[in-house]
């Protein structure tokens, strides 16, 4: 598996190449959420004081809520899931590690920068599973889950049904989830394991104090309690998702409510028209033929509209 860390994003380097200012585009490189969670008023004390242990009793207890997370599983928040996956390595025993591919590239980096074998395939000490997965959608069971088991369910939230999040209270299996993509909300840096008393502990000890800004505590209690927003959200990125395939007619490898991944002739061709277009979109350093789609927001389908043209 590669190491290079490659991602969406990259807006800053699309406008300097194609002209035009960061509200031009249309960033479609991404598979975050176009209409976020409404954040409403933050209290002067999350940003002044220390994050205490009240604010993340309350986004804990939301969380497990919200995800059904069963008795015996502990939850330990983050500075974003990245930070969890870069501390994944250190929480496992062992020197190998499989990660099926294509799948996101920060759990392969995370394991090879601190030693470990990396492989696509075969008997290892640690297997990583996303779920659904980035960038084909492709969704695995619980029998898939085996061993020692990274469940990736950064993208799990538009399918709540399908979480495999009863794995956390099996020695040795942990479930990531990610605040910022079904909220809409990257830029909290929130993110979570789901897990058993002795991996949180390991975990805990690795991350270190106030791993979550005040704000953060503050938001995502708030939107966790936001069932209602959390149920209309889904029902919303169904129907665009279903839009997006209809709209730009070409073959579906796959993807979720939050992103497509498509089949073309020349990827980079189709990159390159599109940003002509102010319109950014994924494409995959092992793949000359898949293109990666996020959702439009809702006033902005005409733009992406006219780039197809």
């Amino acid at each position: 598996m590669s190491e290079k860390r490659d991602h969406g994003g990259g807006l800053d380097a699309a406008v300097a190449r194609y002209g035009g200012t960061r509200m031009d585009w249309l960033d479609l490189s991404t598979g975050i959420n176009p209409v976020p969670y409404p954040v409403g008023e933050i209290s002067a004390d999350a940003w002044t004081a220390l994050p205490d242990q009240g604010a993340m009793d309350r986004l804990l207890a939301t969380a497990r809520k919200f995800w059904n997370v069963p008795d015996g599983a502990q939850i330990v928040a983050a500075n974003g899931a990245s930070a969890i996956i870069a501390a994944m390595p250190q929480v496992f025993r062992g020197h190998t590690v499989t990660i099926p591919s294509p799948t996101y590239n920060e759990h392969g980096a995370a394991f090879a920068a601190n030693g470990w074998v990396v492989q696509p395939n075969g008997a290892a000490d640690v297997r990583v599973l996303v779920h659904p997965n980035n960038p084909d959608g492709r969704r695995w069971s619980m029998t898939d889950l085996t061993g020692p088991t990274v469940i990736d369910e950064s993208f799990c939230d538009i399918a709540s049904d399908a979480s495999l999040v009863a794995a956390a209270t099996q020695p040795e299996q942990i479930v990531l989830k990610s605040f910022g993509k079904f909220w809409g909300l990257a830029g909290a840096r929130l993110g979570f394991a789901i897990c058993n008393d002795a991996m949180a502990k390991r975990l805990v000890d690795l991350l270190g104090p106030w791993a979550v800004s005040g704000p953060a505590l503050e938001v995502g209690a708030r939107a966790f309690s936001d069932v209602a927003w959390a149920e209309a959200t889904r029902a919303r990125l169904a129907v665009d998702a279903a839009r997006l395939d209809a709209l730009v007619g070409w073959k579906l490898v796959g993807g979720t409510n939050l992103f497509r991944t498509y089949a073309v002739p020349d990827a980079a061709a189709m990159q390159d028209k599109l940003a002509q277009g102010h319109v950014w979109s994924r494409i995959f350093p092992y793949s000359a033929t898949w293109i990666r789609l996020g959702l439009p927001h809702p006033d902005r389908w005409d733009q992406l509209r006219a780039a197809l043209a």
